[in-house]
């Protein structure tokens, strides 16, 4: 009996423990759970401030470390991988990275100056701003030339790693400037695993370089092949060095062979080089042409159809320039945008300007060419008063666009500065769209009929008054544009038409009065061949001889390369 109940109490325990235990398994689980996700939340956040308060710690013990001290806490940093390492070294290269006295406390100044202005501090962590600081209030953490030396080689290395193409090949392109043997060294570590071709065709480059140095003539002979194909000055020169004799009258280079292939690789380079001179000098000819082109192609338009020499064109082109200047006063902001406005801009108020002044003066001088002249030169002599009284004499600058400045490297020995080829662009532009107003649309037809035959013009209907206002117009007007471009090239001030007007009637008249073809060949033609000329005969001289050249070729053909039918042709 007793056996019984002491079994039942026993199962009776056995049962209670078990729910209980049910009870709490749910409980204890999600404890697991809750403990992950504290971790997953805080804890990157404080494995990272942590890292910020390490990396902190060691650029603080600059401030007073001594150079040889500076070398290892530069290695200590580079080790740290903190994603601030980078623009903290490159602060440190650029002199850069200050201390301030009141906290101790590394800063990096954003910009540096020769003013009195407070520097705009960074702070090295965040590289957010970290307000200003007065000039006496921060100290710059020194350098010497090691430490420059092990910055430059860290900074290099951070760039090589990196993934964007542009930026290794700035870094090796750098190297190149002055390699040492830890540039050397990174250099080869990375020539096995460079893909980008343009990255690795320079770590060739160098890496040649540095093999001219070394003992294996073999080795030697490859490195000359290779830098064979470059056309950069700094290969030149090394190859040719090669081919000195030192101060005891011996070759520098005591192989034979590696000295036959670098003589037969600086006759190369020199012939490639002096290939992409022309093709450069050409380029910059058809620019200059370009230039001309725009000026003239508008007198051409006026001078074809209305027989009227206007002295006063080089200052219309005078007021377009002058509208980019007020455009871009009126949007600072957006310099880049400004020019897209002003040429519209500049061919309403030039185009305007062209049909008060054919409308008040020029209608009433018709077939009198003399009178039209003096006339206009009048006009010219107003209109340069006129800007000096409203801007002063002073020369005003117009800011390139950043879209327009810098260069289009196609090799180490051709760059194409970007505005040359917008105003060569431009011009063809310009010139197409002329091209289309004259064949398809009816002012088009118009004119062309006027340039003819003005008498069976006016016959047939046309208004001869209102086609030539809206000529003179449209001349000018392109002419306004034609001071657009010019402001990106020069200054602009009152006497700048005067520059280019008896250039643009040599353009008009060797190319045909009145034909725009002619015009664009003209031009063209006469920019290349000035500077053809002026390397050897300065620009004076080469001046001379295209105005003697042309005198000459309208002797021989005195209506131009393309002669204009019409009113134009039997008036010569």
């Amino acid at each position: 009996m007793l056996g019984t109940e002491l079994q039942v109490e026993r199962r009776r325990l056995l049962d209670r423990t078990e729910r209980s235990g049910r009870r709490a398994r749910p409980n204890g689980a999600l404890w697991l759970p809750s403990l992950l996700l504290a971790l997953v939340v805080f804890a990157p956040h404080a494995l990272a401030q942590s890292r910020d308060e390490e990396f902190l710690a060691v650029l603080g013990e600059l401030g007073d470390a001594s150079f040889l001290d500076k070398e290892h806490i530069v290695e200590r940093l580079s080790r740290s991988g903190h994603p601030s390492t980078r623009a903290v070294l490159t602060a440190f290269l650029e002199d850069r990275l200050y201390v301030r006295a009141k906290d101790r406390k590394i800063v990096i100044v954003k910009s540096m100056d020769d003013g009195v202005a407070p520097f705009d501090l960074v702070d090295p962590v965040s590289l957010q701003d970290a307000g200003s600081g007065a000039r006496d209030e921060v100290t710059r953490i020194g350098t010497n030339n090691r430490l420059r030396k092990l910055l430059k080689t860290t900074v290099a290395r951070f760039d090589l790693s990196s993934p964007d193409p542009a930026v290794k090949l700035a870094a090796v392109q750098e190297m190149l400037r002055d390699l040492d043997q830890a540039s050397i060294a990174l250099l080869g570590g990375r020539a096995g695993v460079e893909t980008d071709a343009a990255v690795k065709e320079e770590i060739e480059t160098g890496l040649a370089l540095a093999a001219l140095d070394g003992g294996d003539p073999r080795a030697r002979l490859d490195a000359v092949a290779t830098l064979a194909r470059r056309l950069r000055p700094q290969v030149r020169n090394r190859l040719a060095g090669v081919l000195e004799k030192g101060a005891d009258g011996n070759f520098v280079e005591p192989d034979e062979k590696v000295r036959q292939a670098a003589a037969a690789a600086v006759r190369r380079i020199d012939r490639s080089r002096a290939l992409y001179a022309g093709v450069e000098t050409l380029f910059f000819g058809l620019s200059v042409g370009s230039v001309l082109v725009l000026v003239a192609i508008g007198l051409a338009i006026t001078f074809g159809v209305m027989g009227v020499i206007n002295m006063a064109h080089g200052e219309l082109m005078m007021l377009g320039a002058y509208t980019t200047y007020v455009v871009q006063l009126a949007m600072p902001r957006h310099i880049g945008l400004s020019i897209l406005v002003a040429i519209p801009a500049a061919f309403l108020v030039a185009g305007l300007a062209g049909v008060i002044v054919e409308r008040t003066i020029i209608r009433f001088l018709y077939g009198r060419p003399l009178e039209t002249l003096l006339a206009t030169f009048g006009v010219s002599l107003v209109l340069q008063q006129s800007v000096r009284s409203l801007f002063s004499a002073n020369n005003r600058s117009v800011e390139t666009p950043p879209w327009m400045s810098g260069t289009l490297q196609l090799n180490d020995a051709l760059a194409i500065t970007f505005n040359r080829l917008y105003i060569v662009i431009f011009t063809l532009i310009v010139f197409a769209i002329l091209l289309v107003v004259l064949k398809r649309t009816r002012l088009g037809l118009d004119i062309r009929a006027v340039s003819q035959n003005r008498a069976m013009a006016q016959a047939m209907g046309i208004r001869t008054g209102w086609v030539d206002a809206m000529t003179f117009g449209l001349g000018s007007g392109i002419a306004g544009i034609a001071g657009v471009a010019l402001s990106q090239f020069t200054n602009v001030g009152p006497n700048l038409g005067q520059a280019y007007i008896i250039d643009s009637f040599m353009v008009v008249v060797f190319g045909g009065v009145g034909n725009l073809w002619g015009t664009l060949v003209g031009g063209m033609s006469m920019g290349v061949v000035n500077q053809l000329l002026e390397p050897y005969a300065g620009a004076v001289l080469a001046k001379i001889f295209v105005l003697v050249a042309l005198i000459l070729f309208i002797q021989r053909w005195p209506r131009g390369l393309f002669p204009q039918t019409g009113r134009a042709a039997e008036s010569q």
